[in-house]
């Protein structure tokens, strides 16, 4: 049963299916747009400040061909040590991506951006989450590299998948380390009157 009901048409300019489905699960209505830019950091740019430049980059250019919707669009991080782990380029990569975070603690940022194009009006915000790793070795991460979980997935793992072995705690969002954080995602979207909670009667 749908949980909230749109008063405005939505576009998700993601091709993530992570985030696709909890609008799905959330019973709102939306159109997928996934768009392309670059997304190199600038230097001395933080993993806050890149990622809800991200997102409004993205929205800014989904927009372009939707004026009078909403557009909602993100973009994830992990960061270790101040700096950005974005998504492994290959199984090698990952390997040496999830080393690098076993037995430490991580942060994950995402940059979420609500934009009217029409309307001139753009929202914005991040969310940080700090995730434990447990202690492994080198064999046991090739073994889930192994998987191909790592695939498109910021620091090379996924929570909510057959990585979530990995994880021994997490302080914060539990939403926003899969890659969309709920609560503020709908506070966003309720506050600009995009969606509102469904009338049962």
């Amino acid at each position: 049963m749908k949980i909230f009901s749109n008063r405005a048409p939505l576009i998700l300019a993601s091709g993530s299916p992570r985030r696709r489905s909890y609008l799905e699960d959330l019973g709102v209505n939306f159109t997928v747009c996934p768009v392309s830019i670059d997304e190199t950091p600038f230097s001395g740019e933080d993993g806050g400040e890149f990622v809800v430049r991200m997102a409004r980059e993205k929205a800014a250019v989904a927009g372009e061909n939707h004026c009078n919707s909403w557009i909602i669009a993100g973009d994830t991080v992990v960061c270790l040590d101040g700096r950005i782990l974005g998504k492994p380029v290959d199984q090698e990569d990952a390997v040496s991506m999830l080393m690098s975070l076993s037995g430490r603690e991580h942060t994950v940022q995402t940059g979420l951006c609500l934009m009217n194009a029409g309307k001139k009006l753009i929202r914005s915000c991040s969310v940080k989450t700090e995730v434990l790793f447990a202690g492994f070795d080198m064999s046991t991460a090739r073994a889930y590299a192994g998987t191909g979980e790592w695939t498109d997935k910021a620091g090379a793992y996924g929570i909510q998948g057959k990585g979530a072995f990995l994880v021994r705690a997490v302080k914060g969002s539990y939403t926003n380390v899969v890659g969309m954080p709920l609560h503020e995602l709908v506070e966003m979207l309720i506050k600009n009157n995009v969606i509102e909670p469904r009338r049962l009667y």
